[in-house]
């Protein structure tokens, strides 16, 4: 299935939790003494969705105290801002669509081969990488396994199925994206 049959075909705990995890990868590097996961509240609302609404808050106030405009972190900041209240809400997809689309425009950006463009990025959501660099194809994978992940463990007994396995392929795209970062900056200086 393409990323975007996997999104349209995802359950609200898959949503809100693909749509997190896209979230936290884009997050830059935290300043020296700011909280380093600020989005850590909101993981355990996408597990129970009665938490969402105080770990949704918790989250905003956490990305808002770090006042970072660096790199994507406005962009998140104003995702969070437009996140459904209730995980329930029918704009939840349409959320979790638009912070697939903004990790992939981030791993774009920094790609090697950024040239590809929109285009690309549309492709690779349609399921046609040809002509996605390294760090975009990478994402596109890493938002299909999140999602494929969580569908094989929608129903599954214990609220937190799956959820190690997406926190670490979650976390390896943060660590990848962090790490063409540095590299462009160094290579600037």
């Amino acid at each position: 299935m393409s990323l975007l049959e996997l999104i349209a075909a995802a359950d609200e705990r898959g949503l809100a939790t693909s749509a997190v995890a896209c979230l936290d990868r884009c997050l830059p590097q935290p300043a020296e003494g700011a909280d380093p996961d600020p989005l850590r509240p909101l993981w355990a609302g996408c597990v129970d969705g009665s938490l969402w609404p105080v770990r949704l808050a918790k989250a905003r106030a956490a990305l808002d105290a770090a006042a970072d405009a660096e790199g994507a972190a406005p962009q998140i900041r104003k995702l969070l801002g437009d996140a459904p209240a209730d995980r329930a809400e029918p704009g939840l997809r349409e959320w979790a669509d638009a912070c697939s689309l903004l990790a992939l425009e981030v791993h774009l950006g920094q790609d090697t081969t950024p040239s590809a463009g929109a285009g690309a990025v549309r492709g690779c959501r349609e399921g046609d990488a040809e002509g996605a660099g390294p760090l975009l194809a990478g994402e596109v994978w890493r938002q299909t396994r999140i999602l494929e992940l969580l569908a094989e463990n929608a129903g599954a007994t214990g609220a937190g199925a799956g959820l190690r396995r997406v926190l670490d392929t979650s976390a390896e795209g943060q660590r990848v994206l962090r790490a063409a970062v540095s590299r462009r900056a160094r290579g600037r200086g």
